[in-house]
């Protein structure tokens, strides 16, 4: 954290531990994973210029950082080696027992784990459908357009061969985010635009995404509105 903040010019911090604890009501168990938060205050001589925009004392910042633990999936999955013009993200590491006349670093495609009942190119049902939860603390009528919008990914897969492959819904009221059970669509409150972004906990020795993660800011809709707004 000291060092990004320090990248990206937002000055010289460091930890102050009398002022980082661990938050007990952070430490939870699921199924698959089990998460321990803890908060780490760093100390600046001088405040950073955005730093000071969301903190009360720009010299002080406390982030709240998270370690998880997570069960590997089996091995019945089957990796797919990633090429550049694929447009997939991918997960690289280096081999160094491949031959001298290959390249070291070795990548795979990140994908969710995807199995049809009947293998094979005619559609079928699938073993386990793709699901991608949104957090209820989405307003309406955005709720609404969210939950429509992302489910026309459905008739996608359907296309594909892959019926009901893909499904989005409501987070259960029992359910936790953390949870890596449940792919999640979340709604958060950002100072800067809100323009949304992805991120998958991943199995690294294959690619295959154990917990995908979309972010959506607040701010998107009414980003998305002024640009439409300027361009007519």
């Amino acid at each position: 954290v000291a060092s990004v903040l320090q990248q990206t010019e937002q000055g010289n911090y460091r930890l102050d531990l009398s002022r980082s604890v661990i938050l007990p009501k952070g430490i939870k168990s699921f199924e698959k994973n089990a998460d321990v938060d803890v908060q780490l205050t760093f100390k600046g001589d001088v405040a950073g210029a955005q730093v000071a925009q969301v903190t009360p004392d720009g010299t002080l910042m406390s982030v709240r950082m998270r370690y998880s633990f997570v069960e590997l999936p089996d091995t019945d999955y089957q990796p797919r080696a990633y090429h550049p013009m694929s447009g997939y993200l991918s997960d690289e590491y280096q081999d160094y027992a491949t031959p001298f006349d290959q390249p070291l670093a070795q990548r795979f495609i990140l994908r969710h784990r995807l199995q049809k009942v009947n293998p094979g190119p005619a559609p079928s049902e699938v073993v386990k459908p793709i699901t991608y939860y949104l957090d209820p603390g989405v307003p309406e009528p955005i709720r609404s357009a969210l939950l429509d919008g992302a489910r026309w990914w459905e008739t996608a897969f359907t296309r594909a061969g892959f019926i009901n492959g893909f499904k989005v819904e409501l987070l259960p009221v029992d359910a936790d985010p953390q949870d890596i059970r449940y792919n999640m669509i979340q709604w958060v409150h950002r100072a800067t635009r809100g323009w949304s972004y992805g991120a998958a906990l991943t199995d690294p020795r294959t690619g295959e995404i154990i917990k995908g993660q979309v972010t959506l800011g607040s701010l998107r809709v009414r980003q998305d509105y002024l640009i439409a707004k300027g361009l007519t």
